[in-house]
């Protein structure tokens, strides 16, 4: 078992040395060295969480909450450092989930996939 681990640690490793994550890394930093940027970021990823906490409740989101969230998504989004950022989150997030579909791969041959037991 302690291989499976091994080549877990391996596989963060190549994570953080990935052209992806540095990239990430890189954006990050600078958002951080921007103040209005690092403020309108930081309000950005509040108001993302407050909203996802909601749902994980059970809540629903009024209108007024989905309006309010589409408007910061936009006005980060016109932001050229954020919105690298942004970007470099997305390509990161994907490269995760393909990473996650492969080493889940062998448990969908015993167990089928989520999309087959439906």
């Amino acid at each position: 078992m302690s291989n499976l681990y091994d080549h877990a640690y391996e596989l963060e490793k190549a994570l953080r040395n990935s052209e992806e994550f540095q990239t990430l890394k890189k954006l990050h930093q600078e958002v951080e060295q921007d103040e209005v940027a690092k403020k309108l970021f930081a309000s950005f990823r509040q108001l993302q969480i407050d909203l996802q906490q909601k749902q994980m409740m059970g809540q629903q989101l009024s209108e007024e909450e989905v309006e309010k969230a589409q408007q910061q998504l936009q006005l980060v989004q016109q932001h050229e450092t954020i919105g690298n950022l942004l970007n470099a989150e997305q390509r990161l997030s994907q490269a995760i989930s393909d990473i996650n579909k492969i080493i889940t791969n062998p448990l969908e041959e015993i167990y089928g996939s989520p999309e087959e037991q439906q």
